[in-house]
């Protein structure tokens, strides 16, 4: 599945893009707060995305069912 490694890449890029902004030391802490929200944000979306099309490459749907994700999930 490619869309599995495309989004393993973009979180990569997020994990050195956060550290590079960490070992920034040019920028003050609350705005690195700013900057890295959305960026966290993201990495949060990424990560459930992730998990969620592990899960359907190992468990795919029957045909005309629904994918089941629901009842996967913890939250």
């Amino acid at each position: 599945m490619n869309s599995i490694k495309h989004i393993k890449n973009a979180l990569k890029d997020l994990d050195d893009e956060v550290q590079a902004l960490l070992l920034n030391w040019d920028i003050p802490l609350n705005e690195k707060d700013n900057i890295m929200l959305p960026l966290l944000q993201q990495k949060r979306v990424l990560d459930q995305t992730l998990e969620d099309l592990t899960y359907l490459k190992s468990n795919p749907p029957k045909k005309n069912q629904p994918c089941g994700i629901s009842k996967y999930r913890d939250n």
